[in-house]
């Protein structure tokens, strides 16, 4: 970090990196998947969780959710989740201490994600974090989900920020591969299931959550400004 620019933003991911959520995203799609006789397998889905619903969807059945069939699929999907998972869903341990002390640094924030609108502001209400974050993007702001970089160079945009002054918070290797297409780099945390470090790599610097995060922070890449 000390050959960059001084750190003016950060991009957040949302999903297993704010908020638990990427072990009921497969459920939900292994429910809606399997009850229209598709042959997936939870560890199948969960292993794409952090790609762009579209890829995954393609992914494993070859539809395209933008129409047909693979809209309806995404469709029951979504609300499968909001009835029967997200109301038992937990902020991720010490994300919103996190949030709070980026802002107070003056970070400039953005959200980045690969979730529809609509589905952010659920997710967001549910971790109790709506009222730090107002800078967002999601897949309505994009041309192609993650790994693809355009929520990454969306969320730039949107936070008029330079790359070389950014970092992205996430929790997939997805987060990393888009983030660094775009030219930003990552810190990654294994909250979002990705315990083996080896599919974190291309992260400076990885953290178990939030809270370590936080406890770490004066010597983590965000502290050496």
């Amino acid at each position: 970090m000390n050959s960059r620019l001084p750190l003016r933003g950060c991009l957040l991911d949302v999903d297993g990196t704010l908020i638990d959520s990427n072990d009921a995203h497969a459920r939900s799609w292994v429910d809606v998947l399997t009850e229209e006789e598709f042959d997936v397998t939870y560890a199948q889905v969960r292993a794409l969780i952090g790609m762009g619903g579209d890829k995954l969807v393609r992914a494993v059945t070859g539809l395209d959710v933008e129409r047909g069939r693979g809209k309806e699929l995404a469709s029951r999907r979504m609300e499968r989740f909001r009835r029967d998972y997200l109301p038992s869903l937990c902020v991720t341990a010490g994300a919103r201490d996190l949030v709070a002390r980026m802002k107070a640094d003056k970070l400039r924030l953005v959200i980045a994600t690969s979730a529809r609108e609509q589905e952010l502001d659920a997710l967001l209400e549910q971790a109790g974090l709506s009222d730090l974050v107002h800078r967002r993007t999601t897949s309505d702001d994009a041309e192609e989900s993650k790994p693809d970089p355009d929520i990454v160079h969306a969320a730039l945009r949107r936070g008029q920020l330079d790359p070389k002054t950014t970092v992205m918070l996430g929790d997939t290797p997805y987060d990393i591969e888009a983030a660094e297409r775009a030219g930003v780099r990552t810190i990654a945390l294994r909250c979002g299931g990705w315990w083996a470090d080896d599919a974190l790599g291309g992260a400076v610097a990885i953290y178990d959550d939030p809270a370590e995060l936080v406890r770490e922070y004066a010597r983590s890449p965000l502290g050496g400004r």
